[in-house]
């Protein structure tokens, strides 16, 4: 097995999981693609990325979501999600 792509070091944007050899963050790559940016797009903006190492950050976002943490989506402040 190769090495992995996506690291984290805290001495590289305050520990944020990163495309291997760049300061690009996985949270920068899916903001990027969520807003409408194609991998091509996004490929063009930073000439570093590969298509495999976009696909390892949704890979492992995916992950991360796995965890038995739940996430409450659309909850106005003080109010429990779901009603």
């Amino acid at each position: 097995m190769g090495e992995p792509l996506i690291v984290s070091n805290p001495k590289v944007m305050m520990g944020k999981p990163v495309v291997a050899g760049t300061r690009v963050t996985v949270e920068l790559v899916l903001e990027k693609l969520g807003g409408g940016e194609s991998i091509e797009q996004v490929l063009e903006s930073h000439p570093r990325l590969t298509r495999e190492a976009i696909l390892a950050a949704l890979r492992f976002a995916a992950q991360v979501l796995r965890a038995e943490t739940v996430y409450p989506v659309g909850a106005q402040s003080g109010e429990p999600a779901g009603g």
